[in-house]
């Protein structure tokens, strides 16, 4: 005996249940990620001394200090992390596993453990802090400390990126190149980074974000001492103490300056691929 084939009404029936159920899980997923922002946002405007809180001498050095910082940060990842990627997506050498592996680590470490590998490296008493001490250079609990720790935990995230924009490339476009006589320096220059830069973009965002919501690594190594170490995240944290409005206040802030800063990311990337 021969099965029937599905009607074209059983076959509609079945997408429209598949459809809603997709929108379904999606909902959850959406109110699951969006409810606890919404909620930081409703409470920090409905209070009326927002404001107040806002303004502080301690919220505005800390939204001051991070941004300060992770834009720093963020120039020496870039500057640093889009040539280690290249190397490690075209080179071809022993231990490049190891490297890979290593470069990898942070990301899956947790960030105090971070920290105190920073301190015991370049503490007073670390593996080289005892020799940049004598030379009269002071980095665990200073400026200095929180750049270090927001650079270890958010480079992986860059070099990541960096590296599956490079691995993209079509190879035959750097042959070419190198052919008509073009330096490897120019071929990074002028073929792979403007061909991986939706990467590069995605990678710096991502990185950025991760050094603004640092604090197991920043309090670790460089301490929470306000308008030199504490950025947004051990504000946060500190404030807790004394109130929830100047929390809810600065977290409202930093909210809406990682909202504006990604959407604007977003904006760019899609024209940066048109044009590409």
């Amino acid at each position: 005996m021969v099965a029937s084939r599905p009607t074209q009404s059983s076959r509609s029936l079945s997408t429209a249940a598949e459809t809603a159920g997709a929108a379904v899980i999606c909902g959850i997923v959406v109110l699951f990620l969006a409810l606890p922002i919404l909620a930081i946002l409703e409470r920090a405007f409905a209070e009326t001394s927002f404001v107040d809180a806002v303004s502080s001498a301690e919220v505005t050095d800390a939204l001051r200090l991070s941004l300060e910082t992770t834009t720093i940060s963020l120039v020496l990842i870039v500057l640093f992390g889009t040539p280690t990627a290249y190397v490690l997506s075209r080179g071809n050498f022993p231990g490049r596993r190891v490297i890979d592996t290593l470069i990898d680590l942070p990301i899956v470490l947790p960030p105090a453990v971070g920290g105190l590998g920073l301190l015991m490296a370049f503490g007073r008493r670390g593996i080289f802090g005892e020799y940049i001490d004598d030379a009269g250079i002071r980095l665990a609990f200073t400026t200095t400390a929180v750049i270090m720790a927001q650079m270890f935990v958010a480079s992986p995230f860059y070099i990541r990126a960096a590296k599956a924009g490079f691995d993209a490339i079509d190879p035959d476009l750097e042959a070419v190149a190198y052919t008509l006589g073009s330096s490897r320096f120019e071929v990074f220059r002028r073929i792979a980074v403007p061909v991986a830069l939706p990467s590069l973009m995605a990678g710096g965002v991502m990185a950025w974000a991760r050094a603004l919501g640092e604090f197991g690594a920043t309090i670790m190594f460089a301490g929470s001492f306000a308008g030199r170490t504490q950025t947004v995240p051990l504000a946060i944290y500190r404030l807790l103490e004394t109130g929830i409005e100047a929390p809810l206040a600065l977290s409202a802030v930093l909210i809406v300056i990682s909202f504006v800063v990604l959407f604007v990311f977003r904006l760019l990337l899609g024209r940066a691929v048109l044009t590409l």
